[in-house]
């Protein structure tokens, strides 16, 4: 199934358990702000675990790819670096998320008053985690092969057009525009 279905179906049964719940009652929302904070903090922690484990097995091995620009092709750059490099980038993108997620679940909670998306962050927070494939690769040792092969597949809103391109013709195409630049 496809990640984004996949949320949104957590997020909608979610929402169905969270109406049941009565928020208005001060020791459930105690409770509710203890699970959500527990939950972020968690996730951190397994974050900053996997950068450690990243750091102590320190592969070096070199990582070439085209990060594509879906807007125009011509504009796509080479990315050289260590698997070690990319997989402690991925996490730190990982930890900004966790983040800007809290950020927003502040202003949403204290300035607004939504009590019902604490329930549903505190949940997603640990699919999330689940599905981060730095974790995958480090903590859970899953192979970095099929989906976890780097660079990792964005699966974003332009589908594969912006995902990165590992292909030897890709990376000598990209070579060559680097090398024209600099004459």
């Amino acid at each position: 199934m496809n990640p984004a279905v996949n949320n949104l179906v957590i997020s909608l049964a979610a929402m169905q358990v969270a109406r049941k719940i009565p928020f208005d009652d001060p020791q459930v929302l105690v409770y509710v702000r203890i699970a959500y904070v527990a939950t972020q903090v968690i996730v951190l922690g397994v974050y900053y675990y996997v950068a450690q484990q990243i750091k102590k097995k320190n592969d070096q091995t070199v990582l070439k790819y085209v990060e594509p620009n879906p807007m125009n092709k011509e504009e796509s750059k080479l990315i050289t670096t260590t698997v070690r490099d990319y997989d402690l980038a991925e996490t730190s993108k990982l930890v900004r998320a966790v983040y800007m997620g809290c950020a927003m679940m502040a202003f949403m909670h204290l300035y607004m008053k939504y009590t019902q998306p604490l329930f549903i962050q505190a949940l997603m927070g640990l699919k999330t985690l689940y599905d981060a494939k730095p974790v995958a690769i480090h903590l859970l040792g899953k192979p970095a092969e099929g989906d976890l092969k780097r660079p990792f597949k964005a699966g974003g809103m332009f589908g594969a057009a912006s995902d990165p391109q590992t292909d030897k013709a890709a990376i000598d195409e990209a070579e060559k525009r680097v090398g024209k630049k600099d004459d």
